[in-house]
């Protein structure tokens, strides 16, 4: 795997409207997925952070159905754009993207463990109304539930990328 810096520039942050916004674009070559293209934004005044991940690869739209039947598809890597949305019907989820999106790249299991730690602590609790939410998705971590992941990038700029070969359609 090899990370090479294609550009570099610096510009206005967008929070505390200091030049000191560094901007910094890299290529990386991953497995299962060929090269990436990863932006990273940092102020060195106030410390605001963003970042981007994309597939070089250019298309139009993608939807992306991913059926998640066994542990192992758990597994299956995830690309996910700042453009990206990303449902989950089997389980009541529903992603959209805002201005604050972040790009990242995840395993399918990782994404549940995102949404795990953006849910609300209550919903831990087992008198909550929302835990019934938690256990659904520790259920889908463990395998005892099968679901379909749905991603949807208007840039074409995700994907998911199953290393067992089988589950996904575009």
């Amino acid at each position: 795997m090899k990370l090479t810096k294609i550009f570099s520039s610096e510009g206005k942050c967008p929070v505390c409207g200091s030049e000191k916004l560094e901007i910094n674009t890299y290529i990386y070559e991953v497995p299962y997925f060929d090269e990436i293209i990863i932006e990273v934004w940092k102020c060195g005044n106030c410390g605001y952070r963003k970042s981007d991940v994309a597939t070089l690869e250019q298309r139009n739209e993608v939807k992306i159905v991913f059926s998640v039947k066994e542990l192992r598809d758990l597994n299956a890597l995830l690309i996910k754009s700042s453009t990206a949305s990303i449902e989950i019907p089997e389980l009541g989820i529903e992603i959209f993207p805002g201005p604050a999106a972040q790009g990242y790249i995840t395993t399918i299991e990782g994404l549940l463990e995102r949404i795990l730690e953006n849910t609300p602590a209550e919903c831990f609790q087992e008198n909550s109304h929302c835990n019934e939410f938690v256990k659904k998705i520790r259920k889908a971590m463990n395998g005892e539930i099968s679901f379909t992941v749905i991603l949807t990038d208007p840039h074409g700029k995700s994907t998911i990328r199953n290393i067992n070969n089988h589950n996904t359609s575009q």
